[in-house]
Formats: C-alpha cells, sequence, structure tokens
C-alpha cells in the first residue's frame, strides 16, 4: 500500500454512509444495516465501497449506490468506486444492534437472533414480538410485507398489525 492510501482515514468515509438512508426504511442507514462491508483507500488513492445488498434482487440497490455516489462527490470524494460483492451473502447477523432498536421504535419487528421456537421447522409460526405492546402472542397475516424483506404479522394482544424484518 502506497503512503498516500495509507495515510487516509477511512473514518469520515464511514460517518458519511452512516446518514445514506435505506429507501425501505429510512429510519436506518446502509451502515445500520451492515449493507456498507468496506471502506478502502487503494494504492492509486481511489476510495473503494464495497457494499453487499441485503439479497441479490433487492430493487433498492440502485437507489443506495446512486445515495453513496451523491454523498461523496457532495464532499469531494469524486475519485471513487462502488464494488457490489455477493459473497458471502448478507444477513440479518449484520444489523447492528442500534439497527434493531431503531426498527422497534419504528414499528417494525427486529430480527430475532435466535429462537427457542422450534415449530417452524414444522410449519408452525416464528415467535414474533409486538413493536407496540411487547406480546407474544402474535400471528403471521402474510409472509410478505411492505418489501420482500417484511412478512406482515398482527398482535393478538394490542390488535395492531406490524411488519417483522425477516431473519436471512
Amino acid at each position: 500500500m502506497s503512503a498516500l492510501a495509507s495515510s487516509k482515514d477511512t473514518q469520515p468515509i464511514w460517518d458519511l454512509l452512516a446518514n445514506v438512508e435505506d429507501p425501505d426504511i429510512p429510519v436506518l442507514s446502509i451502515v445500520d444495516l451492515g449493507i456498507v462491508r468496506d471502506v478502502v483507500w487503494q494504492d492509486d488513492g481511489q476510495l473503494q465501497v464495497v457494499i453487499t445488498p441485503s439479497y441479490s434482487g433487492c430493487p433498492a440497490v440502485q437507489l443506495f449506490q446512486d445515495d453513496i455516489r451523491k454523498s461523496l462527490v457532495e464532499e469531494g470524494y469524486d475519485n471513487h468506486e462502488i464494488k457490489t460483492v455477493l459473497s458471502p451473502a448478507w444477513t440479518t447477523d449484520w444489523m447492528t444492534d442500534e439497527a434493531r432498536e431503531k426498527l422497534r421504535a419504528y414499528g417494525i419487528a427486529p430480527p430475532e437472533k435466535t429462537t427457542s421456537n422450534k415449530t417452524v421447522l414444522f410449519g408452525g409460526q416464528k415467535e414474533v414480538t409486538c413493536p407496540q405492546c411487547g406480546s407474544t402472542h402474535t400471528e403471521q397475516i402474510s409472509e410478505f410485507g411492505s418489501t420482500a424483506c417484511k412478512a406482515l404479522y398482527r398482535c393478538l394482544s394490542c390488535h395492531e398489525p406490524f411488519d417483522y424484518f425477516k431473519c436471512i
């Protein structure tokens, strides 16, 4: 690595990207979601932002690539490349704990890291906590919610519908 590339700090870039909203869930940034995998200064001085979309067919990919470019250019980072990497595949494990709390506060049940409910292995429903009242007395209404990465649930205690961000 050249002295030029090694002398450049990537933290300001991470801070900048932490303000790029996910187009589907604007309360989250692409950094919160773990979509930004790495920020690297190349030997030739070019900035490389490595991203992994939440799934390979995600329709929001072009939007957040455009938002990344716009943010970088507005801050004077004209010499950059956005590299999309599909392997390893994105997983909800890459989401920050702050992202999970932001989802809950926004009214979307965050993905469970693990579950003791093994009935899903036999066609049962995943036990999902209602983000409104905290009850686990919920039912799945539809496998797909407002986007493919969410399922639609209803709380049987407070009767409110809510999205559940699927565990991937």
